[in-house]
C-alpha cells in the first residue's frame, strides 16, 4: 500500500517498492482513486522504488494520459539515475515532469 500524502494542492503518491506486474493493480487502483477525488496535480514520488517494468510503464503513461485531460501533467519526484536514464530512453521524460 503507498502512501499517500497532501501537501500545497498536489496529492503525492508515495509507492516506496517496484513498480512491476505484480504490484501494478494495487498502485492503479489507488491512483485512480486521487485522481477521482477532483482535477489536481499529481505527484509520484520514487523514493525507494529501484525498478519500473513495462506494466508499471504503462501504468505511469496512462496516469498522465488522465491528467492530461484536465490540463495537468504526471509529476514524477527521486528518480534514481536506473530509472531516469529508462524514462529517457523511453523520452518519458518529454511528457512527465521531473522533479529532483
Amino acid at each position: 500500500m503507498s502512501e499517500i500524502v497532501y501537501e500545497a494542492g498536489c496529492a503525492v503518491v508515495r509507492p516506496g517498492r517496484d513498480i512491476v506486474a505484480s504490484a501494478a493493480e494495487d498502485l492503479r487502483a489507488e491512483l485512480k482513486k486521487v485522481m477521482a477525488q477532483g482535477p489536481g496535480a499529481l505527484t509520484v514520488d520514487l523514493a525507494g522504488v529501484g525498478m519500473i517494468d513495462s506494466v508499471g510503464l504503462g501504468l505511469l503513461v496512462a496516469a498522465h494520459n488522465t491528467l492530461g485531460k484536465s490540463g495537468e501533467k504526471l509529476r514524477i519526484r527521486n528518480t534514481g539515475s536506473d530509472i531516469l536514464g529508462l524514462f529517457r530512453t523511453m523520452r518519458l521524460d518529454r511528457h512527465f515532469v521531473l522533479e529532483g
